[in-house]
């Protein structure tokens, strides 16, 4: 699976792609024959060297800011993608936030704002984005979930809940929007080393790396590579899935 092999020049719509995931898609999927729209909320230095980087390797970039649970700013977003690249035909859904803590600990306030994060921006973007996937009746759709959606965890009650309901909504999506040749997919990495792990201590880390039979974290790479992979057209029989590259932690 060495790059890509779409049908023609796609326009891939990556959510959260200044860091981790997103970051390593975006350069991964970078060609002369892309159109990349990058979609971050904060750490525009990132972004922007994100952004330089995928031009650099000949792709159509455009940068855009917005918060993924906020539907009228994504709707702009979606929109200046539509203006200038005349639709999204790749969504990548990556955009999200971590949580840890007992489930008394966590606040109704904390419990709606990953939500609206993990899950609501993702049914945003997906809403978004089928238009014109529906009209052309081609187009796919990854979603970014975790291992803890699939066996969820303790103390990440909040974080497994959101990822759940991913794994769900990308079977479902993937049944109904087959008849439109759009194909659905998900990916539920294990412990990915991205930012997001500076919110775990050394000690907890290092606790939960003994039980991974690989030893070690996933790269955001090779999580970018099945990205890359759901979006070719050798995927295009398949839809409906989850792959979970983790280390062996969850077979």
């Amino acid at each position: 699976m060495e790059g890509s092999n779409m049908r023609k020049m796609e326009t891939i719509f990556i959510t959260g792609g200044s860091r981790g995931i997103g970051r390593a898609t975006a350069l991964r999927m970078a060609g002369p024959d892309r159109k990349l729209a990058l979609l971050y909320r904060q750490h525009e230095d990132e972004a922007q060297e994100v952004a330089a980087l995928c031009r650099e390797k000949g792709a159509e970039t455009l940068l855009l800011q917005a918060d993924v649970s906020d539907f009228d700013g994504l709707s702009e977003a979606f929109g200046q993608v539509n203006r200038t690249f005349g639709g999204v035909d790749v969504l990548v859904n990556n955009a999200g936030v971590s949580t840890y803590g007992m489930v008394q600990d966590i606040t109704p306030q904390e419990w709606n704002r990953v939500f609206s994060v993990n899950v609501n921006g993702y049914f945003y973007a997906t809403k978004l984005a089928l238009p014109h996937m529906v009209d052309q009746k081609w187009g796919r759709i990854i979603n970014i979930s975790s291992v803890w959606g699939m066996v969820g965890a303790s103390c990440e009650s909040l974080y497994a809940a959101t990822k759940g309901a991913i794994i769900a909504f990308t079977k479902s999506c993937a049944k109904e929007l087959a008849y439109s040749g759009i194909t659905c997919n998900c990916i539920a990495p294990g412990m990915v080393d991205t930012p997001m792990m500076e919110e775990l201590d050394e000690e907890s880390i290092r606790v939960a790396l003994s039980e991974i039979p690989l030893g070690r974290m996933v790269k955001p790479e090779e999580v970018a590579l099945w990205v890359d992979h759901f979006a070719s057209k050798e995927a295009e029989a398949t839809t409906g899935q989850v792959l979970s590259p983790n280390g062996g932690w969850i077979i």
